[in-house]
């Protein structure tokens, strides 16, 4: 089956892209915009309204299959890609990748990914493309096999059917207590990332965020059901090593001052530094994760900022500069890449974390839930949005469908 058409439709991401560096320079947050001049190049403003580009391949059948293009939330951050700009994606994607599109076979998901996003003039296409496009394949391919998307990922990468649910990771925004207590009432796995982003939230010396941390460990208790008993998950966006220098063993005592205050929990940090380089970060991350492994420490470190493409990727799990690599889908690219990068992660021993962006749509998020439940990540982010119940919806019901007709597949091969 071949590619007849291609239809290309603006759309709006979940939330918003935020220039980082404007927000950890200190720009104040006047209810929900940040007031100042933006510093990251793009940006018109410190923050700005997510936008997206929905891709649809028309089939020969006449099937329309649909991906969304888009960026993350910090764009241009970390070695990530620039802001988002419709126009030019739209530009780019309507010169280079639509002719491509329309002499590639979509019978073959990994051999259609290699034809479509070859090196422009010795460059890779920007990775928003590569994400959007290689959704709308793998729904093409999974059309054409008349299975699910999970399926055809386990037969390009030669695993098993998946049997087991993947983690569920929401993150609560800046309305961080109530929607904490939407995560505890809906038993979330993995809870409440905190975007703890400005020295405000993080405090002298780290005492706000402690209090943070010991408050959701306590509301669990609280108002969660008998027997729940979440990961809890910060992400701090660096500021461990901005209030407390950047010396590694200090960064691993102040953790595992953290863990020890919520006694019995599993703790992940996420990005407690920003090293400044890739090279830097990998180097001074394994040193940290080393710190906390020999102390046998419950606190676990995660990787997010300069760990983007499946390159980068590689390099963390080789050294062990993590417990948890987030795989961050649209920093990544194509998905094929993501399903690579949890089974590099796996073949390394670290975790594996399907996260994404707060910018994402309903489908981005969607065909993210078949790559993790069919590489069987250690968990994964509900997406798209900041408000918890649309996400977790999203995410957990594809996950729920996708295991009952999984289910119901393996039935039938055991009667046959």
């Amino acid at each position: 089956m071949h590619i007849q058409d291609i239809l290309l439709a603006p759309g709006s991401g979940a939330f918003f892209y935020d220039d980082q560096a404007a927000i950890g320079a200190g720009a104040t947050q006047d209810s929900l915009i940040y007031p100042g001049e933006p510093i990251t190049p793009g940006f018109t403003s410190i923050r700005v309204p997510a936008s997206s580009l929905s891709i649809g391949l028309v089939l020969t059948d006449g099937t329309v299959v649909w991906g969304d293009m888009m960026g993350v939330q910090y764009s241009g951050a970390g070695g990530r890609d620039p802001l988002f700009e419709t126009a030019q994606i739209s530009d780019l994607t309507s010169r280079v990748v639509v002719p491509r599109l329309l002499d590639v076979d979509v019978s073959r998901y990994l051999d259609a990914c290699v034809k479509v996003f070859e090196p422009l003039e010795h460059k890779r296409l920007p990775l928003a493309i590569e994400y959007g496009v290689s959704q709308a394949l793998l729904r093409a391919t999974s059309h054409l096999h008349r299975t699910t998307m999970a399926e055809v990922v386990c037969s390009e990468f030669n695993l098993p059917l998946p049997t087991r649910r993947v983690p569920i990771y929401c993150q609560s925004g800046d309305a961080r207590e109530i929607n904490v207590d939407k995560m505890i009432l809906k038993a979330v796995d993995v809870l409440p990332h905190g975007l703890i982003n400005s020295r405000q939230k993080f405090g002298v010396d780290g005492q706000t965020f402690m209090g943070f941390v010991k408050w959701v460990a306590m509301r669990t208790r609280e108002i969660g059901r008998p027997g729940y008993h979440p990961v809890l998950h910060f992400d701090v966006y660096g500021w461990i090593g901005q209030e407390i220098g950047l010396e590694p063993q200090r960064i691993a005592d102040f953790i595992c001052k953290v863990a020890d205050t919520v006694p019995g929990f599993t703790l992940n940090i996420e990005c407690p530094a920003d090293f400044g380089s890739k090279q830097a970060q990998i180097e001074n991350y394994a040193k940290i994760v080393s710190s906390l492994d020999s102390r046998g420490s419950s606190a676990r470190i995660v990787v997010d900022e300069r760990c983007n493409t499946l390159e980068d990727i590689r390099l963390f799990a080789e050294a062990r500069a993590a417990h948890l690599i987030q795989i961050k889908t649209p920093d990544v690219g194509s998905l094929a890449d993501t399903a690579r990068a949890v089974l590099l992660c796996k073949e390394n021993r670290v975790g594996a974390y399907v996260g994404g962006s707060c910018t994402e749509t309903d489908l981005s998020a969607q065909a993210s839930v078949h790559i993790s439940v069919a590489t069987q990540a250690d968990m994964m982010l509900a997406k798209p949005g900041m408000g918890v119940d649309e996400a977790f919806s999203i995410v957990g019901n594809e996950q729920n469908r996708l295991l009952a007709m999984l289910n119901r597949r393996t039935q039938a091969e055991n009667v046959g």
